[in-house]
């Protein structure tokens, strides 16, 4: 798996949840090649009702979900994208 994140490491210790969902355009190609792209919204606590209404509303998201990025590993072949929220 490879794994991006895009937060700082001060960022990393205040946006410490993330929405997941399952790129179903991304997957399969790109850096997801014979695998499956996740993409990542981080977020502080307080944020994660209003990141995750966001993230379901899109309709490339498949499986979206709540994690702790303290403790989240996406396991298998693909990529996965984490995105800082601000």
């Amino acid at each position: 798996m490879y794994i991006e994140d895009d937060r700082t490491e001060d960022q990393k210790t205040t946006l410490t949840y993330g929405v997941v969902g399952t790129d179903k355009f991304m997957s399969g190609w790109g850096k997801a090649e014979h695998g499956t792209s996740y993409a990542v919204w981080s977020c502080t606590p307080n944020d994660i009702d209003k990141v995750e209404k966001t993230v379901i509303n899109r309709g490339d998201m498949l499986r979206v979900r709540i994690v702790d990025l303290r403790t989240y590993r996406p396991r298998g072949n693909g990529h996965c994208h984490i995105y800082a929220t601000s």
